[in-house]
């Protein structure tokens, strides 16, 4: 990281999003915004906004899951979500699938560094997941749009699990682009739950579904 680069101050609510597991968030935080760009994990712009755009964006989808659950994190790249929610949950277990060995590289030595025992890192594509519908969730953050996404998430899903996936503002638009492939991998209870109001100023919307 450049000596002139400005990484956000963590801000407030972070120590009550985190809990007891703050420390462990802030060594992430602090590993990322040192080595982040340096290893194409994250762009130029992202330090002065690290906590909020990043951070506390996925972590205030952490509710979300069901304690015991084992829940797939497709194109984890720099650990968002699935590296920052496996320091808020502990007690789910987390598995980071991400196809690129650099990435890859980046997930197994922060896994490591943190000594989270929740986390295991799979080196493949969605696609190319072979154990089947076994996972109880599978989430994503900006990884493709939902007609794209769901053929890569639904297949790793057993029946009656959810898929939990962190979008933007066009999350409705997405929903109705999708339609076809919705009623292809039978999904029920297709709606977007925004979280984190009150925690960060844009809340982070949650494209939620159930797999049949």
């Amino acid at each position: 990281m450049a000596d002139d680069v400005v990484v956000e101050t963590e801000p407030a609510a972070a120590a009550a999003v985190f809990g007891d597991r703050i420390d462990l968030a802030r060594r992430f935080a602090a590993a990322l915004a040192q080595h982040g760009e340096e290893r194409g994990l994250i762009g130029p712009l992202e330090p002065p906004r690290l906590w909020t755009r990043h951070i506390l964006n996925s972590a205030v989808a952490a509710p979300l899951f069901t304690a015991g659950w084992r829940v797939g994190d497709i194109g984890s790249g720099a650990g968002l979500p699935g590296l920052v929610l496996a320091i808020a949950r502990p007690d789910v277990h987390w598995v980071l699938i991400e196809p690129m060995e650099r990435r890859v590289a980046w997930l197994t030595e922060q896994v490591e560094a943190l000594g989270l025992d929740n986390v295991e890192v799979v080196r493949a594509r969605g696609e190319d997941w072979r154990e089947g519908a076994v996972l109880d969730a599978v989430t994503a953050r900006a990884v493709s749009a939902l007609r794209t996404l769901i053929p890569l998430t639904a297949p790793l899903v057993r029946p009656g699990g959810e898929l939990i996936l962190l979008k933007g503002a066009n999350a409705e638009n997405e929903i109705g682009a999708a339609e076809k492939q919705i009623r292809r991998f039978r999904l029920s209870n297709v709606r977007v739950e925004p979280v984190g109001a009150g925690v960060i100023d844009d809340p982070t919307r949650v494209i939620r579904a159930t797999v049949s």
